[in-house]
């Protein structure tokens, strides 16, 4: 159990580093690389915050492993427990434009629950498949 407790922090603080590392790169891209610039101190806010929304999403993960409880539900856990981890970093360390307004909100927002939404279901794909190829060997 602790084995796979350390393996999903590692991985949760992997994710969550990538996913915020590639939303730094589009901003950068959007607004031009040279007109970018992030201080330390948001650099090293984007590594923490980043692991402990990583951290949020793959511990409240485990719930998958609970056979009953309906997948729905599962998936429902999951993203509520993430989302609300990832908008209250994200108002703490300022990630969300709380402060310009409704649209500017909504629209992160919904490019928050995309990205939830494609990881997740990448992680699904990869442990579908997984699953599957686990089957074929066990049936040979």
């Amino acid at each position: 159990m602790g084995v796979d407790i350390i393996k999903r922090l590692a991985m949760g603080a992997f994710v969550g580093c990538f996913i915020v590392m590639l939303v730094m790169v589009f901003i950068s891209l959007q607004i031009g690389p040279s007109a970018v610039n992030f201080s330390g101190v948001d650099v090293t806010n984007a590594f923490l915050g980043s692991i402990v929304v990583g951290w949020a999403f793959t511990l409240s993960g485990m719930i998958y492993e609970r056979e009953d409880i309906a997948f729905p539900l599962q998936v429902i856990f999951q993203m509520a427990i993430g989302m609300g981890v990832l908008f209250a970093v994200a108002v703490y360390l300022h990630w969300m434009p709380v402060d310009m307004g409704i649209g500017p909100i909504v629209t992160w927002i919904a490019i928050a629950c995309v990205f939830a939404a494609v990881f997740w279901l990448g992680f699904y794909v990869y442990y579908y498949l997984v699953a599957r190829e686990l089957t074929s060997k066990l049936n040979k």
